[in-house]
């Protein structure tokens, strides 16, 4: 089975596609990497351990089939018999598939009991005392998939909770109504479930509870495996959409952005860690986080990058006191410093730092009518404190993102509205939607930076504008450049 031996996709919030794209290539070796809105196609022949190593997606699945969107007809039978011929295959093939998945996931199970094409009804053998206490951790840590992870309106990962109630109790009636619920829950201990999100024209028609019903029960037929709604062996995923029709298996029982070594979370982790990416560390190097809060940013880069010196400032003893726990939690006393200080009087020498990284939270814990004002102070006060060359990187929300330009634009034919009119985010929609091919989708993120553009602090240019998601709310990242003394153009 070709599509199992080293393929595999992996889902992303969105506007991380690309930094996702890059790492998959980078950390990994990828091959044939194919970007879409929401998820990235590739490649590899990465051991697990390394697969989990990935920082900027959020669930990582073995693609087992990946094809052209089903013809929608008003017909649901027939619609519904398209979508099972997806999983009808010769016993071998699931036989293959389980094999790969339990070679990749680790999973301890009898071969044996997996697959019987022909079940008789036997006895099932008494479970394992301590299943429960096992799955406990990671059934109540398993996510409803965070909503940056959902690229398109009304798309997701995997089927909601109300759904899996909703299908738990439509498939065991389907069971029982033909007569093999006996059989199925008796024999077998290999439990499964199937996790589907249906999106554009075919939702329009069938419902994600229809379709996981109908799949579910072709599977049990089939292969003999035991429904489990709640806290199942093996999830079998399946999206279908406009754009196309996936299936495929998670390869870990928790999403990559859960961090084992973060405490207490603030920023999203997959968004820290693609701001540490373009802050362009090196070792030996002297990162700052003026604004700190629990230390995400800071945490998700020495973990990366760990031969370089990181501090952290903020004026919040609490969020000193929490970015010290997580700190203590991640073994990293060592890597970052904390100081409780002003963003805007930072008590540190001028050009000391190769790197500021910074998620500036107006809108939230300030009040962007007052507060805005002090903007220019907090971009002066990093200008100060940042080495000719070094890189400024900020999270700026929406309303923020509005007001940037016009405080930073010197040049007399620019317009003070030229980013806050929206052009970066309908540029990075066309360039996710505009071509599926991954090199067509990274280059066209790419090209919509503004180029080499001055500001008004005189030494900082601006390299870049990345549009990315914080779940219900849009937030943009900015990348700086220093190009010389301030003062001294």
């Amino acid at each position: 089975m070709a599509a199992a031996a080293g393929r595999y996709f992996c889902t992303a919030g969105r506007g991380l596609e690309p930094f996702l794209a890059r790492e998959v290539r980078a950390r990994l070796g990828a091959t044939e990497v194919d970007c879409v809105s929401g998820k990235v196609f590739f490649s590899t022949e990465a051991a697990p351990g390394e697969l989990r190593k990935l920082k900027s997606g959020e669930r990582l699945f073995l693609l087992l089939k990946k094809h052209t969107p089903l013809a929608v007809s008003r017909n649901k039978g027939k619609m519904l018999h398209d979508i099972k011929s997806l999983f009808i295959e010769e016993p071998k093939y699931w036989q293959d598939v389980i094999s790969t998945w339990r070679n990749l996931h680790g999973c301890e199970g009898k071969k044996d009991d997996v697959f019987q094409e022909n079940p008789s009804p036997l006895k099932r053998k008494s479970e394992e005392t301590d299943t429960a206490t096992k799955r406990q951790k990671t059934e109540q840590a398993r996510e409803t998939v965070p909503e940056e992870c959902q690229a398109e309106a009304g798309e997701g990962c995997v089927v909601p909770e109300d759904c899996q109630t909703e299908s738990e109790t439509s498939l065991e009636d389907s069971a029982k109504n033909s007569g093999e619920k006996a059989i199925v829950n008796e024999q077998l201990n290999f439990s499964f479930r199937v996790s589907c999100r249906c999106s554009g024209a075919i939702a329009k028609v069938l419902t994600s509870q229809e379709i996981g019903r109908a799949v579910g029960v072709a599977l049990m037929k089939q292969c003999g495996w035991r429904a489990d709604l709640r806290d199942p062996d093996l999830e079998i995923f399946l999206h279908l959409n406009d754009v196309h029709s996936v299936v495929g298996i998670p390869l870990f029982r928790l999403p990559l952005a859960n961090r084992e070594y973060i405490k207490t979370a603030g920023l999203r982790s997959t968004i820290a860690w693609a701001m540490a990416s373009l802050a362009e560390i090196s070792a030996g190097a002297f990162v700052l986080d003026p604004m700190c809060g629990l230390g995400t940013i800071l945490l998700e880069a020495a973990k990366e990058w760990p031969v370089t010196c990181y501090w952290g400032a903020d004026v919040s003893d609490s969020q000193l006191e929490g970015a010290d726990v997580n700190i203590r939690t991640a073994g990293l006393m060592d890597k970052i410093e904390l100081l409780k200080a002003s963003v805007k009087a930072v008590p540190l020498p001028s050009e000391s730092f190769d790197a500021v990284i910074s998620d500036i939270p107006f809108g939230k814990k300030f009040k962007i009518t007052k507060d805005i004002q002090i903007l220019p102070d907090i971009l002066q006060e990093m200008e100060r404190v940042l080495r000719v060359g070094g890189t400024v990187v900020l999270l700026l929300s929406h309303d923020l993102h509005k007001r940037m330009d016009s405080i930073t634009k010197c040049a007399e034919h620019d317009s003070p509205d030229a980013i806050s009119d929206g052009t970066s985010e309908t540029t990075t929609a066309k360039a996710l939607h505009a071509d599926r091919n991954s090199s067509s989708l990274v280059n066209g993120v790419e090209e919509f930076f503004l180029s080499s553009r001055q500001t008004c602090f005189e030494s900082l240019v601006l390299d870049g504008v990345y549009g990315v998601s914080l779940g219900k709310t849009d937030a943009f990242i900015y990348k700086y450049k220093k190009i010389s003394t301030a003062g001294n153009q």
